[in-house]
């Protein structure tokens, strides 16, 4: 799975050297989200993939949206309440939709 997250950046020298650093790990960090909402058909929120996966929510926030992009998952339009007691998204890998419309 390929995304230009080395191009995340404002254009500032900071923004630049941590979008460079983080293109080193979001691949594999992507891998995580969608593994871990492939194991869980009941659909999550990034706090509950986070919790699972053992993970920092700044590590994994940001790949939400590149996944998005990529069409890798999507908003099931369902909302959880999440940690902070806001409305939180409920993902779903666009995977498990493939698999069911197969069976």
């Amino acid at each position: 799975m390929t995304y230009p997250t080395q191009d995340n950046h404002r254009g500032v020298d900071t923004s630049i050297d941590a979008a460079a650093m983080a293109a080193l790990t979001s691949s594999e960090l992507r891998q995580i989200v969608l593994k871990t909402l492939c194991q869980h058909p009941e659909n999550l929120t990034v706090d509950q993939v986070c919790a699972i996966a053992e993970r920092p929510r700044y590590s994994l926030q940001p790949r939400f949206t590149e996944l998005r992009k990529m069409g890798m998952i999507r908003d099931t339009g369902e909302r959880r309440q999440n940690v902070s007691g806001a409305s939180a998204i409920v993902w779903r890998a666009v995977f498990l939709d493939r698999q069911e419309a197969q069976a």
